[in-house]
């Protein structure tokens, strides 16, 4: 059986936590911040877990991680 391939974008953008879940960052935090309230932007800054359904689908993606 050959080795899989790790997926070097998903690698870049989700981390493996311990137990095994998958850690990912919010979107939309590049520019355009004037116009985008603090508690919004704090909100975005913080880190949240993939959703279940799209676990499995990421797990795949960065099988070495």
């Amino acid at each position: 059986m050959p080795k899989l391939k790790t997926h070097k974008g998903a690698a870049k953008r989700f981390k493996k936590t311990a137990t095994g879940k998958v850690k990912r960052h919010h979107s939309h935090l590049r520019h355009m911040l004037t116009s985008k309230g603090q508690k919004r932007k704090d909100k975005l800054a913080k880190s949240v877990l993939v959703s279940d359904a799209d676990t499995p689908k990421v797990l795949r993606m960065i099988p070495y991680a």
